[in-house]
């Protein structure tokens, strides 16, 4: 009886002291959590009906493309970028004193995410960007100008959509076989042709063929490059090929394809991500944008 009736004092006392005061003047409620409120309750529902409305989106386009299976979304970006170091092995003399960009195959995450990447801008079939689109699938482009000085729109188009555009030089030579002034001119002048097309410079740097030396990664942080990432997979068409002993996908790795259509391998690029697409989804990993992590 004391609590019931405590609380009913209690309640007659907060009527009081909040609907009046000394002077008929109206007081402000005591601060501290407050009921939630209508407007609240329709933002969460309106937010729950986006999503929804997102996981229908992306089951039909896994249709409409003729997936195995609705592509798993990625975790939200880390609040700590892991540290990018060059992988064991990997280094070239002076790696650290002179801070060169690291080479790198795998991003250090426990996530199950993997990271698409696409090399050279050879083949520029519009199916693709729709595709991707339609799945929200992200990937990172590392571009040669030899490649893609026919047609800048597309890969605008790409960048439009929130695909990061990188450099893969201007001609895609062997780097290690030319001097340092050489490289030097192959990467800074991809760098202003990327400046001039796409609005900036990029930080990151794929050698060709993943072929590089020490003047490489010099002559790289000279035009401001940051990361030299490699790959640890590369997918086909047709087939896949795995750098590690366990021919096996691992959190964080780096996965290489190219810009190539039914003219130089048995498919479309749309087979291609297919190919992906399904063997990651399998394996139980979502694909992550690479330069969440940088």
């Amino acid at each position: 009886m004391w609590v019931r009736g405590g609380i009913a004092a209690l309640a007659v006392a907060a009527v009081v002291s909040g609907c009046g005061s000394p002077g008929g003047r109206d007081v402000r409620p005591a601060a501290g959590p407050q009921p939630l409120r209508a407007p609240a309750a329709r933002a969460l529902d309106s937010y729950a009906t986006k999503l929804r409305a997102a996981h229908a989106a992306r089951v039909a386009a896994a249709k409409h493309w003729r997936l195995a299976s609705v592509p798993l979304t990625a975790p939200p970006p880390p609040a700590r970028k892991p540290r990018i170091t060059a992988r064991k092995g990997f280094e070239v003399r002076g790696q650290e004193e002179l801070d060169l960009p690291p080479v790198f195959t795998t991003i250090p995450t426990q996530q199950k995410v993997v990271f698409l990447t696409i090399d050279d801008g050879s083949e520029k079939d519009p199916a693709f960007l729709r595709m991707m689109s339609d799945l929200k699938i992200p990937y990172t482009a590392f571009l040669t100008n030899k490649e893609i000085k026919d047609d800048y729109g597309y890969f605008r188009r790409m960048q439009g959509e929130g695909h990061t555009l990188n450099n893969h030089t201007l001609t895609h030579p062997y780097l290690p076989g030319l001097s340092y002034q050489e490289q030097k001119h192959e990467i800074c002048g991809m760098q202003a042709v990327m400046k001039k097309q796409f609005g900036r410079a990029p930080t990151v740097l794929r050698p060709p063929f993943g072929n590089y030396n020490r003047d490489t990664l010099r002559a790289a942080r000279s035009c401001g490059i940051r990361y030299a990432p490699i790959w640890d997979e590369e997918v086909y068409v047709d087939h896949w090929e795995y750098r590690e002993d366990d021919q096996d996908l691992h959190p964080g790795d780096i996965v290489l394809t190219h810009f190539r259509g039914p003219d130089e391998w048995h498919g479309t690029m749309v087979d291609d991500m297919r190919r992906f697409l399904n063997t990651v989804t399998a394996k139980g990993y979502a694909v992550a944008r690479l330069e969440d992590y940088l």
